[in-house]
């Protein structure tokens, strides 16, 4: 196909990344697939052989994201969409987390994603313009006891894409934080670090684990449509909430905080700033 893109899309190999990039193929486009472990992704090159570049990709390595951009530019001649995808969950108490695994954390969710961001805008520049897709989290927008910490690095990144939003508008790149919802990606079993639980956090841990429930959440692939849609968008917006209950969730949410703050506009009035 003479207007076919090419996608690079990170943490490719399950889950959500794994979803966009069948998408994309399946639409005709060529994918570079990048993930730590590719072995999941055989089956797919096998499908599309001259459509699927695997790469093995570690986000947590600056330098090594730099030659893997490269890589991936040369494989089909340059890059039109990327799907900041990569991510994992630290699950615990802010108090029980480890400096290892909070920064272990920050490597991926955050400082990850900013490399790739960084790599990756010369080579969209360089084709007049492009899509670059920041994948956070509809809970990113307030904190909640037990996913603090994944949380906190996906707010960095939703603060961090708005700016870049900003300063690479003029360059023709296209930059949309995209704030998913509850999809079944493999993330609380695969994709988790859990920290040591402290006894004292038990009953709130308890209410915790019964308010997220065992509903089950709906397949990585029923997003892919609105992704595929998002990126066909001549003027998309730079900032998506990606699910219907998540929608929902999110306006509630706004809602609580602006009551919040209006309780307290006295006080808040009483500084000059």
């Amino acid at each position: 196909m003479a207007d076919a893109r090419v996608w690079l899309i990170t943490g490719a190999s399950r889950g959500l990344g794994r979803a966009f990039a069948e998408a994309a193929l399946a639409g005709g486009d060529r994918v570079v697939a990048a993930a730590r472990d590719v072995g999941p992704l055989e089956e797919l090159a096998g499908k599309y052989p001259e459509h699927l570049v695997p790469l093995a990709l570690d986000v947590a390595d600056r330098r090594g994201v730099f030659a893997g951009v490269e890589r991936a530019a040369a494989a089909f001649g340059g890059l039109d969409v990327v799907v900041n995808n990569a991510g994992a969950m630290l699950y615990g108490m802010v108090e029980e987390a480890t400096e290892e695994q909070i920064r272990a954390h920050m490597d991926v969710n955050f400082f990850g994603a900013v490399w790739v961001a960084q790599a990756v805008l010369p080579h969209l520049r360089a084709r007049g313009g492009g899509r670059l897709l920041q994948v956070t989290s509809m809970g990113s927008g307030g904190g909640m006891a037990t996913v603090g910490l994944y949380g906190a690095g996906k707010a960095a990144l939703d603060s961090v894409s708005e700016a870049l939003a900003m300063e690479v508008e003029g360059f023709g790149v296209k930059v949309t934080v995209v704030q998913m919802g509850g999809y079944e990606t493999g993330l609380f079993t695969a994709g988790t670090t859990a920290t040591r639980p402290l006894e004292r956090y038990r009953p709130l841990r308890t209410e915790m684990e019964a308010m997220w429930g065992d509903a089950v959440a709906p397949a990585p692939d029923t997003a892919a449509p609105a992704l595929m849609e998002l990126v066909a968008l001549p003027d998309p917006p730079r900032r998506l909430i990606l699910g219907s209950r998540s929608f929902d969730h999110v306006l509630e949410m706004d809602r609580a905080r602006t009551e919040l703050y209006r309780s307290w506009e006295r006080l808040s009035r009483t500084a000059p700033g």
